[in-house]
């Protein structure tokens, strides 16, 4: 199937998915505008429903009423319970550059991290450091740490927190591998984020993994805010695990099923430690043995069945994905998208320009610009997310000045009251996704605009 037109996605949007009305969060417009789909750009955090996510859960919980326990292994759309795992597994191979065997459909984001850790994470007196950036999703964070004190080490000791230069809000590729190159002996394991949830810096995959791996350091990765985002080759990378969740970008639902991939080079010299039933060889699953036989790869790390409820809420979003052939086209969209959003920000009389120089400044809310805004310590914003399209996912995370006032609060209210859906990371961060699969130019477009308005509003008030 061909994917559809790019230039028209109001067949799509109608077709497909579901998008919260102004009037269901909330926002204060006229009433002819009420019902009307707001504009949603929080797709980072919470990808909205989709109708076949809807479809497909109503007909499980349909065949719950109406096969009960004979569901799991005699299902009117076949789909058998017990195989549920399998629609989903070549899809989320696909998204992230890997075969079906290092895939695993399985757990949450943190614990699935945890089995990772625990398999890969094998420190000795010489090399036991971890090396992460610096303002990691604090999930992470506190896996690192409590991995590093289960193995007898001071986290403060172990993990080492790679931060951007000072004045700079994103790290530099060079600066990560040449301290890969300088700690490399003392590092057990290297583990960024794909995407740092934060700034919305896209890491180069690719180099850290390589320069982790010349260095004799396991490499994985946390692709939360990366799967359905960017394209991915980790087989190809070299990379040797990586976990995510599929909430966001994959539009699974809130608290949706997690995935793990284990590159298979790994299949024959490294079992799971913490073994589970539905890990064991399926051939004598059923037979209820006393010893466990893994299944071979990523999928012997898998411990209960998979919630069918969940699995098959992101089989809805990805049977998409996959109409509109995976991350290429995606891919080109998003840039399209991202760039249209910034370009029309960066218009906006209140954005204050940000550089090497003057980040610094801009944190202590004082700006050697031109710009009133800046020069009167009034109400403005920049973008602390990478310039560079190749730098960056679909998010561009705004900062707002002066630093630790109530302008951030009070803008992001403003966005509600007028359709914005985005998100607020305190104390001063807004976060805008324009997400390639649901999202226009049109939604750049009023988000630029509402949040000049919102700017407007709140100067007028300070007067």
């Amino acid at each position: 199937m061909m994917p559809p037109d790019w230039n028209d996605l109001n067949v799509v949007l109608s077709r497909d998915f579901i998008i919260p009305t102004n009037k269901d969060i909330g926002a204060k417009i006229q009433q002819e505008n009420a019902h009307q789909r707001c504009t949603y750009l929080c797709g980072n955090s919470l990808g909205p429903l989709t109708k076949r996510s809807k479809a497909l859960l109503q007909e499980e919980l349909d065949v719950w009423g109406t096969r009960a326990v004979q569901g799991h292994f005699a299902h009117p759309y076949d789909r058998e319970w017990m195989n549920i795992a399998d629609t989903v597994t070549p899809l989320l191979a696909e998204l992230v550059g890997a075969s079906e065997k290092e895939v695993a459909c399985m757990g949450t984001l943190t614990a699935n991290l945890h089995l990772m850790m625990a398999a890969f994470y094998k420190p000795t007196p010489q090399r036991f450091k971890i090396l992460c950036e610096g303002g990691a999703f604090p999930s992470d964070q506190y896996a690192f740490a409590s991995q590093a004190l289960l193995h007898g080490y001071d986290p403060n000791e172990a993990i080492i927190e790679m931060c951007p230069r000072e004045g700079e809000f994103t790290l530099r590729e060079s600066d990560i591998v040449d301290l890969i190159a300088k700690e490399g002996p003392s590092i057990s394991m290297v583990i960024f984020s794909g995407v740092q949830y934060y700034t919305g810096q896209l890491f180069p995959m690719k180099a850290i993994t390589t320069a982790a791996k010349a260095q004799g350091c396991v490499c994985g990765w946390d692709l939360a805010h990366a799967i359905g985002n960017v394209p991915m080759a980790l087989h190809d990378w070299d990379v040797d695990f990586a976990v995510w969740c599929s909430y966001k970008y994959l539009n699974s639902g809130p608290g949706g099923i997690g995935g793990l991939f284990v590159h298979n080079k790994w299949e024959n010299s490294l079992l799971p430690q913490y073994a589970g039933w539905w890990g064991h060889d399926p051939a004598t699953r059923f037979a209820m043995p006393p010893r466990f036989s893994a299944i071979p790869g990523a999928q012997g790390y898998q411990q209960s069945n998979p919630s069918v409820l969940a699995t098959v809420s992101l089989l809805g979003s990805l049977q998409i994905f996959k109409e509109f052939g995976m991350m290429g086209p995606l891919r080109d969209r998003s840039l399209r998208l991202t760039s249209e959003l910034e370009m029309r920000l960066m218009k906006s009389r209140f954005y204050v320009p940000i550089n090497e120089a003057s980040a610094q400044c801009l944190l202590r809310g004082v700006v050697d610009s031109k710009e009133d805004t800046a020069q009167q310590g009034q109400p403005g914003f920049t973008i602390i997310t990478p310039r560079d399209p190749e730098c960056r996912g679909s998010q561009l995370s705004l900062l707002f000045l002066p630093p630790n006032s109530d302008v951030m609060d009070r803008v992001f209210n403003a966005l509600t009251a007028m359709g914005v859906v985005g998100d607020e990371r305190r104390p001063d961060v807004i976060r805008l996704t324009p997400a390639a699969l649901y999202n226009t130019l049109g939604d750049c477009e009023r988000a630029a605009s509402c949040l000049e308005k919102a700017f407007e509003g709140l100067r007028k008030a300070r007067l």
